[in-house]
C-alpha cells in the first residue's frame, strides 16, 4: 500500500491523505480547488488530482470512476467543458451529488478512482 500526501491543511487537521494506491486502484480523496468560482475551482481540484494520479504512476485516462459534489447543481453545467477535456476519450463512470461542503467558499469537490499501473 502506498500512500500519497499532497500537504493540504486538511489531511493533518483532519487526519487523511490525498490518496491511497491499494488493490489495484488508487483512490483520490475528495478534492477541492482555489478559486473565485466554481470553474477556476474545478480546474484546481483536477490539477491537484492530476499531482496524486502521476504520483501513484496514474493518470485521467485511468480514472474508472468520478463523484461530483457541488453546493449547488446549477453549477454543474459551466465545468462539463473542463471535465471533457480532463477525462477527452476516457470517460469514467461519473455520480454528481448536491450538497453541503465542509466549507461554503467551495462550490465543487472531486473524488476519483483509478487503475493503478501494474508492473
Amino acid at each position: 500500500m502506498m500512500r500519497i500526501s499532497s500537504g493540504g491543511e486538511f489531511e493533518a487537521k483532519i487526519g487523511y491523505c490525498r490518496a491511497v494506491v491499494a488493490g489495484g486502484f488508487v483512490h483520490v480523496a475528495g478534492t477541492c480547488g482555489q478559486g473565485t468560482d466554481v470553474v477556476a475551482q474545478c480546474r484546481d481540484a483536477l490539477r491537484i488530482i492530476s499531482n496524486a494520479l502521476e504520483e501513484a504512476g496514474a493518470g485521467f485516462k485511468d480514472v474508472v470512476r468520478v463523484t461530483y459534489m457541488l453546493a449547488d447543481r446549477a453549477e454543474f453545467e459551466p465545468c462539463w467543458p473542463v471535465l471533457a477535456e480532463a477525462f477527452g476519450e476516457n470517460p469514467p463512470a461519473a455520480t454528481m451529488i448536491e450538497c453541503g461542503l465542509i466549507d461554503p467558499k467551495f462550490r465543487i469537490e472531486i473524488e476519483v478512482t483509478a487503475l493503478a499501473p501494474t508492473g
